[in-house]
């Protein structure tokens, strides 16, 4: 596919590379509370997102720093993006997606994107880590409207295999290897804040949802139509319309989980 960065200020990318360790080739995307794989970054160097002018503008949500983080993961260049903004702040499709034209833009050739999610599929627990097979947009826009496309065509990206299969297997093979139970799921973007209504989740069911969350999607169209390969993980924090719901209980739920999460991640890294 043709590279194109979607409207990354040249800038940035000279500020970013300027201070990275090396120029990275995998970015990691981390969603509420799973901010803790930064610790595992070495030569790290942070580069907080108000000092790029690309950045969307917008109140950070709790859970999220706001901060990239360049180094290595298992000796691996790597950009970390803690923190992403969603379209439920007031952002386009396309400003929520700037965790992948920045990844794109910096030379990455692989783009993991995490997320906090509800269950919706009757197996799935709380902590349940899944590998994301697929995914459903209910966001109600998409990150490519308006882009003109290779040679100003319309940017009809294919999206059957957006999660890349070869990455998936090597993280199902990855957490065998490290006793990590890893399921297999299809994620549901809605536009939030609000959470589910019982009966929105009984449809997300009937449609084939396994788990429901307000980030992710548009990150990974952008990266496919900018030739990243993508892996996905979404890491249940609650029941879906679970009473009693409350963002607090997701990032909890984040912190106990972390752990296994970030040990799959750095031995899906090792294997790359």
């Amino acid at each position: 596919m043709t590279r194109l960065t979607l409207g990354v200020p040249d800038a940035d990318v000279t500020r970013v590379l300027g201070v990275a360790p090396a120029p990275p080739k995998v970015a990691v995307v981390l969603g509420s509370g799973l901010a803790g794989l930064t610790d595992a970054v070495e030569r790290a160097v942070d580069v907080p997102y108000s000092e790029l002018a690309g950045v969307p503008q917008t109140g950070q949500v709790a859970g999220h720093a706001g901060t990239l983080v360049l180094g290595m993961l298992e000796s691996t260049p790597a950009v970390l993006f803690a923190g992403r903004v969603h379209q439920y702040q007031g952002v386009s499709a396309h400003d929520a997606a700037w965790p992948a034209r920045m990844a794109a833009a910096l030379g990455c050739e692989a783009l993991i994107v995490t997320n906090a999610a509800g269950g919706v599929a009757d197996h799935l627990r709380t902590g349940d880590i899944v590998c994301i097979s697929d995914h459903i947009n209910l966001m109600g826009a998409n990150p490519l409207i308006g882009w003109p496309g290779p040679e100003g065509g319309t940017p009809f990206v294919p999206m059957r295999d957006a999660y890349d299969p070869e990455l998936r297997a090597l993280a199902l093979s990855a957490a065998v290897a490290e006793g990590v139970d890893l399921r297999d799921g299809v994620y549901a973007g809605l536009l939030g804040p609000s959470y589910e209504t019982p009966a929105e989740v009984a449809y997300l069911r009937t449609i084939g949802a396994d788990m429901v969350g307000m980030s992710t999607v548009p990150e990974v169209i952008a990266a496919r139509a900018l030739g990243l390969r993508v892996l996905g993980f979404s890491l249940v924090t609650n029941a879906a319309a679970g009473e009693g719901l409350s963002h607090e209980e997701v990032l909890e739920a984040g912190r106990v989980a972390a752990a296994d999460l970030t040990r799959l991640m750095l031995a899906i890294l090792r294997g790359l």
